[in-house]
């Protein structure tokens, strides 16, 4: 089916098409209201926070494992038997030694939490929250759902990942609201940390290797203690769905590994139902900001250390502004995997011997974790300073572009942030802007707590490669809110320079972007139909584009919005062009996250072939190393 028919036979009529996306208008989106946790920290006593009466509800009311009996549970389980005698016969060994193996793995891996450990984090991280941030606003609603999804199902907690902070302060929170404490998987780094990685298994870390290879038996043991965690509900379970962290403040590719382990329990029907809850922690501004741009650049990352931590202790004299920690609705794998999944299959061979997933639970699991990181993004709180560092990056190039440096004046910078905070609210944001604040005294603020990235004289911006990377990952934050209005765009302005552009070459532009940029944004797969709607919705809504059965037109009121929404996508369409062209127009192009993307996205569509060999950045056109282990189709 052609691009036309298929575009006919979904959308019936533009009618149709539009009144359908009313229903679906971000703007209609109701969220929670905010409370600031830390407003009752700064009236009353740390320790007797600390030292409180601590009584969470559990699961059902099961009662709390300890940690030693959950080792034994998952040692006896069928399932690690089973891997125990295979790995045995396969390799000869004998059976004794690989069960001490497993032991061995466990003793490694397992978490021992301990409350007195718990309250030393709690004492401890009040007073760091207290100093560097000057509210934590959390959604108590969000809370006040979760609460009752872990007296119901086994929960499994998807925090976004931006900063090491991010699972101190989801244990924090939880321990704060009387909550059961989450088990939470962590990366060896920080089991190597003297003192704090023993203090971080002491709070609920277990901690897992960042791959297995073929090791099936490290895996049947991890994956063994993960769901014996999960089916007998001693505690949620905390994984980041992206596997590390984003350097980029974008969304990561999810990993599927551990989403694949927290389903298996309900797929096999060992449990009626698990919840999964996307949580979004968004950061005013990251401690980690100068590192991650460095790190783009290509500065090897610091290993975690006792000591590094140490002399980190200068960002205590920093003001970090403002968290927001949105808790979203539990999502129910029950009701997600209606008529997707047929869990009759796991009735054919015996649930304790490990199979690898078929071709449909796999997308089933791969669909869940888009559509769950999609919900992280769209509860992703965005303050002023993101929609001031898009629009500084945006005349940055410009002033590069043009090889002078003019910078912005500060009442055009305040004109275009009120102009671009209307066009996100519309596109649904969700935008903490301070509204009975002059627009002045916004933008002021902002670029106060940011005069590191920025100096404000006559409105000119600093031009460092590293600060420039700093800006971008604050833009980044709000590319979820543009993304598909802007992939809109930039098909539109592919086409043809006449005012009238026919709507099956817009869409076929669209597609070929969307699939070349789906290794760089979170595009649900199979969604470009969707996606397409979508954009043109908010495009027609906001007055850009007229959008008839046949035809895009561009309106004159239009063509600010189209030049804002395209140059958002610019840097990344350069990034790509870059391994084709030397010239470089934007210093984000020498990201190394943007070019490992880009070379994912080349190998994918077929422009190049990967050889076995050494594997390279140099420019393809010049002899290098990359010609030695890429060819071009």
């Amino acid at each position: 089916m052609d691009s036309s028919c298929l575009l006919a036979s979904l959308h019936g009529s533009d009618t149709l098409l539009f009144a359908d996306m009313q229903h679906r208008d971000p703007m209609l989106q109701k969220r929670d209201e905010f409370e600031d946790m830390l407003e009752e920290r700064r009236n009353s006593s740390d320790l007797r926070y600390a030292l409180r009466c601590y009584t969470p509800v559990l699961y059902k009311g099961v009662t709390p494992c300890t940690a030693g009996a959950l080792k034994n549970m998952v040692l006896q389980s069928a399932q690690i038997h089973f891997v125990i005698g295979q790995v045995s016969n396969e390799t000869g060994r004998a059976v004794d030694d690989v069960q001490e193996e497993a032991s061995a793995i466990l003793e490694e891996m397992a978490h021992s939490l301990q409350l007195s450990t718990v309250r030393f984090f709690a004492f401890t991280l009040s007073k760091v929250f207290k100093t560097l941030f000057r509210s934590i606003c959390v959604n108590e609603e969000g809370i006040q759902r979760l609460q009752q999804a872990i007296q119901e199902h086994p929960v499994v907690l998807l925090p976004s990942h931006r900063s090491y902070m991010d699972f101190l302060l989801m244990s924090y929170i939880l321990y704060t609201y009387d909550l059961a404490l989450p088990v939470i998987a962590a990366g060896m780094d920080f089991m190597g940390m003297k003192f704090v990685g023993e203090m971080l298994r002491m709070s609920g870390a277990f901690f897992i290797r960042r791959s297995f290879g073929g090791d099936k038996l490290y895996w049947a043991v991890f994956s063994e203690y993960v769901k014996t965690m999960l089916k007998n509900g001693f505690a949620p379970v905390e994984f980041f769905l992206e596997g590390t962290r984003s350097r980029t403040s974008k969304s990561l590719t999810p990993k599927l590994g551990l989403l694949n382990i927290a389903m298996d329990p309900f797929l096999k029907g060992e449990v009626f139902d698990v919840h999964l809850v996307p949580v979004s922690i968004s950061y005013e501004r990251i401690l980690e900001e100068a590192l991650y741009a460095r790190e783009l650049l290509g500065v090897p990352k610091p290993k975690e250390s006792t000591s590094g931590l140490f002399k980190a202790r200068k960002v205590l004299s920093e003001d970090y502004g403002s968290i927001h920690v949105y808790f979203g609705q539990p999502v129910s794998v029950r009701r997600l995997s209606q008529g997707k999944v047929d869990r009759g299959q796991f009735n054919l061979t015996p649930r304790h011997i490990p199979k690898r997933p078929s071709e449909e639970i796999h997308s089933f699991v791969n669909d869940s974790a888009y559509g769950l990181v999609r919900a992280q993004e769209e509860n992703m709180v965005l303050k002023p300073w993101v929609l001031l560092a898009s629009l500084l990056l945006q005349n940055h190039h410009g002033d590069q572009a043009s090889g002078r440096a003019r910078g912005m004046a500060l009442d055009e910078l305040t004109e275009q942030a009120v102009w671009l905070r209307d066009l996100s609210r519309q596109y649904g944001a969700f935008l903490h802007w301070p509204d009975h604040v002059p627009p002045p005294e916004v933008v002021s603020s902002s670029l106060s707590l940011h005069r590191g990235l920025v100096t404000i004289t006559e409105g000119r911006l600093l031009r460092q490669a590293v600060t420039v990377l700093s800006c971008v990952s604050y833009r980044n934050q709000a590319l979820h809110v543009f993304l598909r209005p802007a992939l809109l765009a930039s098909a539109v302005h592919a086409a043809s320079s006449s005012s009238g552009k026919r709507k099956t070459d817009i869409f076929n532009s669209f597609s070929f972007l969307r699939n070349m940029f789906s290794n760089e944004f979170i595009l649900c797969p199979g969604a470009t139909v969707q996606d397409f709607e979508e954009a043109c919705f908010l495009l027609v809504k906001t007055g850009a584009l007229q959008v008839s059965q046949q035809e895009v037109v561009v309106t004159e009121r239009g063509h600010r919005t189209l030049a804002f929404l395209t140059s958002v996508l610019d840097p990344f369409l350069q990034g790509y062009q870059v391994r084709v062209r030397s010239r470089l127009r934007y210093t984000e192009v020498l990201s190394s996250d943007l070019q490992k993307n880009a070379l994912a996205a080349l190998l994918r569509l077929g422009a190049v072939r990967k050889i076995k060999g050494y594997v390279g950045f140099d420019h393809p056109r010049v002899p290098g190393e990359f010609d030695k282990a890429y060819e071009w189709g």
